[in-house]
């Protein structure tokens, strides 16, 4: 780390500004742990469900990765994307400790809430955290 990186890491923890107030954006961040058994045909299925409950529309099929071996073994687990017609869904899931991460990010507003209760049911999720930026 070099002389300034404390410095910007304060930077990085106040409320960042709105450089293009007139393009909606609504993003939100959920991450936790998950009980239920998830792989491709489960993420499939996620995607399908999260995109109705917020009534977002897709326009392609998911796209999902394995990196099985690659990297290090704490982090194996999945990668995966649903592109929206009003931008997209990321899901990150690491299968050992068994954690996710989902970014939803968006160009309409949606019913935040109703994101968070959907993922915690579906995979089961004992302890939830989240947050909109």
């Amino acid at each position: 780390m070099g002389p300034h990186s404390g410095r910007s890491l304060r930077r990085y923890a106040r409320r960042m500004q709105d450089l293009a107030p007139d393009i909606v954006r609504q993003r939100l961040l959920i991450e936790g742990y998950f009980t239920t058994d998830v792989d491709e045909a489960a993420i499939e299925s996620y995607f399908g469900g999260l995109t109705s409950a917020l009534d977002l529309r897709a326009y392609g099929s998911p796209t999902i990765f394995a990196p099985e071996g690659l990297g290090r073994e704490e982090n194996q687990g999945y990668d995966a994307f649903i592109p929206l017609i009003d931008s997209g869904v990321s899901l990150y899931v690491w299968s050992q400790p068994r954690f996710l991460s989902v970014v939803v990010f968006t160009c309409k507003h949606f019913d935040a809430d109703r994101a968070i209760e959907f993922t915690r049911d579906f995979f089961a999720m004992s302890d939830v955290a989240s947050q909109q930026f």
